[in-house]
């Protein structure tokens, strides 16, 4: 079995649409979204796009998909946003989605997907945790591999016996690199992916959103790319 943990699109068509293509011409058995997925530009469209793929497509919710869902009480303002845009059938979609999802893969074992931590949907856990403290944060959690996103950066790293590992995000990647990262889970192991997509396209689809701060997300995630080390020791500091 091959799944597709696509993390962290937050409302990017774009790039969604550049991973949905690659994983059209290498399809896989499954697809799990882990969380984050409509707070961002075109919210409602992401929904129905993912809601619209066929075959075996298991969704995980995220911290912001719990705000979007109350967009009266969010506080961050794009999710508001984003909640506002969204009928009351498609908020309560994104309210009943579970938080964890498991399944059994072939070579990997039992393969626990969560949005941040299986503790949280909010916990930090970036490539400078400490051992010490992610060996805590998985404290009685019996999966041999588990898989989150939510500080969108990349990593693979054991943990005693467990296996952590962060699909990065397809929308909004703290990799130094402008594209769409995920992750591939199958029989050979787990592969960390990244997607290039038209950035051109991505800029023009966000200056016509009106999601409030659109200008400064362009310039900052799309004509420029954050570094993994600044937003690890950003992250980090916020845990601190």
């Amino acid at each position: 079995m091959r799944v597709a943990a696509l993390y962290d699109v937050h409302g990017m068509l774009v790039p969604l649409e550049a991973v949905l293509e690659e994983l059209q011409r290498d399809p896989v058995d499954a697809i799990v979204l882990g969380g984050d997925v409509v707070a961002g530009a075109h919210p409602a469209e992401t929904l129905e796009r993912l809601r619209a793929l066929d075959g075996d497509v298991r969704w995980v919710r995220g911290n912001t998909d719990r705000e979007v869902a109350e967009p009266e009480s969010a506080e961050w303002p794009v999710a508001r946003w984003s909640g506002e845009r969204l009928d009351a059938e498609q908020r309560a979609f994104l309210a009943g989605l579970p938080e964890r999802q498991e399944l059994s893969l072939a070579g990997l074992g039992s393969v626990l997907f969560c949005h941040a931590t299986p503790r949280s949907d909010e916990e930090i856990v970036t490539p400078l945790t400490p051992d010490e403290r992610l060996a805590g944060i998985v404290s009685g959690v019996t999966a041999d591999v588990v898989v989150a996103g939510h500080t969108h950066i990349q990593g693979d790293r054991a943990v005693g016996a467990l296996r952590w590992v962060n699909a990065g995000s397809v929308g909004m990647p703290y990799e130094g690199e402008v594209a769409a990262f995920w992750a591939l889970l199958s029989p050979a192991g787990v592969e960390l992916r990244r997607t290039p997509f038209d950035v051109g396209a991505a800029v023009e689809a966000l200056h016509g959103s009106g999601m409030p701060g659109a200008d400064m997300f362009v310039a900052e995630n799309l004509l420029a790319a954050v570094s993994r080390d600044e937003a690890a020791a950003h992250l980090e500091s916020r845990v601190a």
